[in-house]
């Protein structure tokens, strides 16, 4: 046992220290573009109307990691609609991109996952939209708009200078590092303990059981949980449809910053929460149904 668990501990040190690299320069990147980028999306989405859904699915895969919070702002305000922000939080990828690039998996393998989240997300978000004018909803508007990063102190969004940018991407790259360290340990204690047959064969010969734990895992508003939805991915342990399910409800901290934003309408959190947890297993039992793979 003790052997084991050091043999894991090991593994899941070398495994680690490898991403690191890849995983700074992904996030500085990644602050470069939002930097650049985030107003100017803020902005359109709360100008594109009933179009919203399409403008937020494909906005939505750009990496930008506050971009799920900021949607959820703008529709506490009132601002856009709630087909827009479901496409927002379907298409946006978390932590799944910085680990496929830093794990190096096929660029086309990565184009068609984010080209499907972000089909999802639109067709999703429109037919919500669609479906809502016939229903009492009505947009709020007596919220007023939030910045998340301002509330919380957390230096996104301070200022615009380059050392910024490399503080932001070293803060974000050993905050993930250490989450991947942790997962990855995890997981390789219970594929050693357990057998990555058994754990394979406990998912995947049962596809439907799969699909609604993985969407469960992606509601945690927490990176860990994309990370950790990933990883099994890559380890061949999910499948597509299984992965897909729950990296469509992983919208990050897109969910916390709505409860917190929209606290006065607690009920109409909870049922976006639902909807959007019912879309993702949705499309995870096709994707699953019709054997597709990435």
């Amino acid at each position: 046992m003790a052997e084991m668990l050091l043999d894991a501990l090991l593994d899941a040190v070398i495994d680690t220290v490898k991403l690191i690299p890849f995983l700074f320069v992904t996030y500085l990147v990644m602050e470069w573009l939002e930097r650049k980028t985030e107003e100017k999306s803020e902005q359109m989405l709360g100008r594109v109307g009933r179009f919203g859904p399409i403008f937020g699915g494909i906005v939505g895969i750009v990496p930008q990691c506050g971009f799920s919070a900021s949607a959820s702002s703008l529709y506490a305000g009132g601002v856009i609609s709630v087909g827009t922000l479901l496409a927002v939080f379907l298409s946006t990828s978390d932590e799944m991109l910085p680990i496929f690039i830093s794990e190096q998996v096929a660029i086309p393998t990565m184009l068609k996952i984010l080209l499907s989240k972000a089909v999802i997300g639109v067709a999703s978000g429109l037919a919500l939209d669609f479906f809502l004018r016939f229903t009492k909803y009505r947009y709020k508007t007596e919220k007023r708009i939030q910045d998340l990063c301002e509330d919380e102190h957390c230096g996104c969004g301070e200022g615009g200078e380059e050392g910024g940018i490399f503080r932001s991407a070293l803060v974000h790259t050993l905050h993930i590092t250490v989450f991947v360290f942790l997962i990855t340990l995890v997981l390789t204690v219970l594929v050693e303990g357990f057998g990555h047959d058994a754990i394979a064969g406990l998912l995947t010969n049962r596809p439907i059981v799969g699909v609604l734990l993985s969407a469960l895992i992606g509601l945690i508003p927490n990176c860990a949980a994309s990370i950790m939805i990933t990883q099994l991915y890559l380890d061949g342990i999910l499948g597509a449809g299984q992965m897909m399910a729950g990296l469509l409800v992983g919208a990050g901290v897109g969910l916390l910053v709505l409860f917190r934003t929209n606290e006065r309408h607690e009920s109409e959190n909870v049922k976006i929460t639902l909807i959007l947890y019912a879309i993702g297993v949705f499309w995870g039992l096709l994707i699953e149904a019709l054997g597709i793979v990435f």
